[in-house]
């Protein structure tokens, strides 16, 4: 048997998607019994449990949500339990192998809309659990999972009777929007208790809410205990066309929100109503790509210095932007994505534009959602080579190890390049190149203190660096973060570590900014902070950062200002006018600006410059 448990302790672990969501789309009524299909189409069922092993899954869950005689009763095949339950994990088994986990889906005996018992479920729900759970442990389950239970009572025996088994039990309630069960129950008051039940051996939520939604209730539930958490969002809410219910929440959309369940610290991820195989597999590449998933080479001071002196340069005479941005004064900078196509002609027109406005320095992103474009290092040199504009070289640790890293870095250095933004990286996902694979030795805190050894002279391996390196080290931050504490301290390590600036993702809500700079300042963190700032193209284009974009925020006064925009012409000059506002307000706390080319449209990015 797999041990499902101690795999979610050393790691998260990827559940499938949903079930009876397949069926319906391969054919299936909506008022057939879905479970009995295991016995009257199993080829159907099979075929199913393949694709979501085919996508990835660690974890097949049985057909068998409603294989308990309550269910099955109201189909007249309450005398089909055994058969349907026990046909249900083989076809899982088959289609997983030995390598996959196989659960035991166990659903409550009443549909949830259902009268609500009291505190005592009547005597024959504990015949009918016992029966079901009873087949599927007889068949060989790796664990049973006890889903979208409404009430904690009728939860709590079916874990007392599945613990009789001796497996592995996972309880999971389902919440609607207002944090409660249909019986009207918490979710902190269920899983307070389950985390308490000696039979209950993880715990979380599935069905009911969407990835946004579960991922602030997950927020909220995990410091409850010690036991791994599991989340299965549906994807998104349902919306009815013809009478079909149909859940509009893209694999993409559900992807960033299975990778920001991983850094809370949830240890299972599945998907529930309308998720599929698409859902699952993006999500679980994504995940392995993780640079936090992995275990990172750990990166510490030189043991050693050079036996000869070396010369330090001060961290002001790094380049032109330190010197400006250590003494005091605001900078400005414009991010310019390096393009797709073979010549960068097109982009130095633009930077020749940003140099003729007074921009001090061009950021150049490094493969921004994990996407194949011109080679940063070799756009920022033809950059400073050909428009005399300092440039912003975006590093991330996704592509190299650590021999490439280092090669790089010293190469970027005795190139001329300065300035440099240390990033983890998007991880690879599925898009264009589906076989990628991330590599991610450190994240952007230990390459921080990579380049902090190269310019004190010392590589990794204790070699000196003569002339060391002078590169004026930037990381990330946002102010707008899923986890505020975890973000304060992530920026503190980057600071540890050496980090000697840093930007923020794009901001809309000013407050959010201005509380994390209260935040940074009482850590003792001095560093300067730059502002980034994106401006708004479209009201599309606003509802999608604060809908689509995990962690961004926008206020709903720029969305309604956005919305009465009647024209696309109208629309960009909105969105630019909010930029200029949100600099004013915050232009007396930070160290300048770097302003996003929204669409490659540096106009727009210099105008909210030259207000």
């Amino acid at each position: 048997m797999i041990d499902i448990i101690k795999r979610m302790r050393a790691g998260p672990v990827m559940f499938d998607g949903a079930m009876g969501t397949m069926l319906y789309e391969r054919g299936a009524f909506v008022n057939a019994c879905f479970e009995e299909l295991c016995l009257s189409n199993p080829a159907l069922v099979e075929s199913i449990h393949s694709q979501y092993a085919q996508a990835g899954a660690e974890v097949l869950e049985t057909n068998t949500f409603g294989a308990n005689a309550f269910r099955l009763g109201a189909f007249g095949l309450a005398d089909k339990v055994g058969p349907i339950n026990r046909a249900a994990v083989a076809l899982a088994r088959r289609a997983g192998g030995n390598r996959i986990a196989v659960g035991g889906s166990v659903g409550p005996c009443t549909a949830q809309e259902q009268a609500i018992w009291g505190s005592s479920p009547p005597p024959e729900v504990e015949s009918a659990f016992r029966e079901q759970i009873a087949a599927l442990a007889d068949e060989g389950v790796d664990l049973l999972i006890l889903e979208t239970f409404a009430q904690l009572s009728e939860l709590q025996l079916a874990g007392r009777i599945a613990k009789e088994f001796n497996l592995p039990v996972l309880a999971s309630a389902a919440v609607q929007e207002d944090g409660r069960t249909v019986a009207g129950t918490r979710a902190d008051e269920i899983i307070s208790a389950l985390q308490d039940d000696p039979n209950i051996d993880a715990v979380g939520l599935n069905c009911g809410l969407g990835p946004a939604d579960m991922f602030e209730l997950a927020r909220r539930l995990i410091p409850l205990g010690d036991k791994p958490f599991i989340v299965m969002p549906n994807a998104g809410l349902p919306r009815c066309f013809a009478g079909r219910r149909l859940y509009m929440t893209n694999p993409e959309y559900f992807t960033e929100y299975a990778k920001r369940f991983v850094e809370l610290g949830v240890r299972g991820i599945g998907g529930c109503c309308g998720t599929t195989p698409q859902h699952i597999h993006q999500a679980c590449r994504a995940i392995g790509a993780l640079s936090s998933v992995k275990r990172h080479v750990e990166i510490s001071p030189p043991k050693s210095r050079p036996a000869e002196p070396i010369t330090l340069v001060a961290p002001q005479d790094k380049s032109r932007l330190a010197g400006k941005m250590l003494t005091g004064q605001k900078v400005s900078m414009v991010e310019i994505l390096p393009p797709r196509s073979g010549t960068l002609k097109p982009t130095i027109d633009k930077c020749l534009l940003c140099l003729q406005a007074g921009v001090d320095a061009i950021n150049i992103p490094d493969g921004p959602r994990a996407s194949a474009r011109i080679s940063p290092m070799i756009t920022a040199l033809s950059i400073e080579r050909e428009v005399r504009i300092e440039t912003i070289l975006h590093y991330c640790c996704r592509d190299r190890n650590l021999i490439g890293m280092q090669s790089d870095l010293l190469g970027a250095n005795a190139a001329g390049l300065r300035n440099i933004l240390i990033i983890t990286g998007d991880p690879p996902k599925l898009g264009n190149y589906p076989d990628a694979t991330g590599v991610f030795d450190v994240d952007s805190i230990g390459l921080v203190k990579i380049v902090d050894n190269l310019n004190r002279g010392v590589d990794l391996a204790g070699s000196p660096i003569d002339p060391p390196t002078s590169l004026f080290i930037g990381v990330g931050a946002n102010p707008t973060a899923v986890d505020p504490a975890v973000e304060l301290d992530r920026l503190c390590q980057k600071v540890r570590a050496g980090a000697e600036f840093a930007i923020t993702q794009p901001i809309f809500d000013t407050s959010c900014l201005l509380n994390f700079l209260d935040q940074i300042r009482s850590a003792g963190i001095e560093i300067p902070i730059i502002a980034g700032i994106w401006p708004l193209v479209s009201y599309r284009n606003a509802e999608f950062m604060n809908n689509e974009v995990p962690g961004v925020v926008v206020p709903a006064e720029i969305l309604e200002r956005m919305k009465q925009c009647p024209t696309s012409q109208q629309a960009r000059q909105g969105g630019v006018e909010i930029a200029r506002e949100i600099c004013r307000q915050i232009a007396p706390h930070v160290a300048g600006f770097q302003v996003s080319a929204p669409l490659g449209n540096v106009e727009m990015a210099i105008a909210v410059l030259t207000d």
